[in-house]
């Protein structure tokens, strides 16, 4: 299946992943994470981008950050070319020092924006390399507590600000922050949005404003679970889950058990999952995909329902 284009636009924020080939290790020593900082470096002065985390980790990199004019395909590919082009002089090697195609999520930076700064600069932690985020040199965790790390690259004003106006007060508040037990949890950091945007459907209809991009809709993964989902059918047909999951071949009880497929299946759930919840042989919802067509309305009641019942939890 073709991969769906970049969502780019002046001022979108992104989380972006950019990791080995084949899951090998892109630093080896000390020099080569300053290099990738340098090039990083170099790469936001001469494309004026914002920088607000990142941290190099053995395999891999994090970053976030918010583009302005130049587009961040056009940003990510000097920085991953310059870097190969030097590791390959470096270690006398060829080819593919990077996966295919790095990942880049388009966040909501009104929901997740200090969260992902936190959760991007925990990984040492996360990874077992370091017991400390002070004790780990390669993240912009270090920019925040002093302001000295690479040269002052980090764009840390904003987030600073979030916690005070007044500079060493915001640092001291920062560090209580990161002290605090993760609220953003990995699978939520990757539940995204046809892949591509971390968010709820109100940031995913701003995006199609900003754009006027239609192929961007989609359902946020695991957004809702699937007795969320269930109970919200036998809302809207008034069949009971003990029904849809139950031995009978009413004609009514067949088009719930459709109707719930489906719209699982836009929440990210795959075909097992939705047969294992079901009760049903994983070639039984198959075949209900293939009939999403006749199911449209169906599916966006259940949807509608499902977005007003969020809505009054909040």
């Amino acid at each position: 299946m073709a991969r769906k284009p970049r969502i780019e636009f002046v001022g979108a924020l992104y989380h972006v992943i950019t990791r080995g080939n084949q899951k090998q290790r892109i630093f080896r020593g000390t020099e080569d994470y300053e290099r990738y900082l340098k090039i990083l470096g170099d790469y936001k002065t001469r494309y004026d981008f914002a920088l607000y985390a990142y941290v190099l980790m053995g395999s891999h990199v994090h970053l976030l950050m918010e583009t302005k004019e130049a587009p961040l395909s056009r940003i990510l590919q000097g920085i991953n070319q310059s870097y190969t082009m030097y590791f390959n002089r470096r270690y006398a090697t060829v080819g593919h020092l990077f996966q295919g195609r790095y990942k880049a999520i388009l966040c909501d930076q009104d929901s997740y924006f200090l969260s992902l700064v936190k959760y991007i600069q925990m990984n040492p932690i996360r990874a077992g390399v370091a017991k400390t985020l002070d004790a780990y040199p390669w993240s912009s965790h270090e920019s925040y507590v002093w302001g000295t790390k690479a040269g002052g690259m980090v764009d840390t004003e904003l987030v600073l600000k979030t916690f005070s106006e007044d500079l060493k007060k915001a640092r001291r508040s920062y560090r209580e922050y990161m002290g605090q037990k993760e609220v953003l949890r990995r699978e939520e950091v990757y539940a995204t949005v046809d892949q591509r945007i971390l968010g709820d459907e109100g940031f995913v209809e701003k995006v199609i404003a900003k754009t006027g991009r239609r192929d961007v809709r989609g359902r946020r993964r695991h957004a809702h679970r699937l007795t969320e989902i269930g109970k919200t059918v036998e809302e809207v047909y008034g069949i009971s889950l003990g029904q849809l999951r139950g031995k009978g071949r009413a004609r009514d009880l067949g088009w719930g058990r459709k109707v719930m497929t489906l719209v699982a299946k836009e929440y990210g759930y795959k075909g097992q999952e939705i047969a294992g919840y079901l009760f049903r042989d994983p070639s039984v919802i198959t075949r209900y995909l293939k009939e999403a067509s006749e199911f449209k309305s169906d599916v966006e009641s259940v949807h509608d329902l499902l977005r007003k019942n969020s809505n009054k939890q909040v």
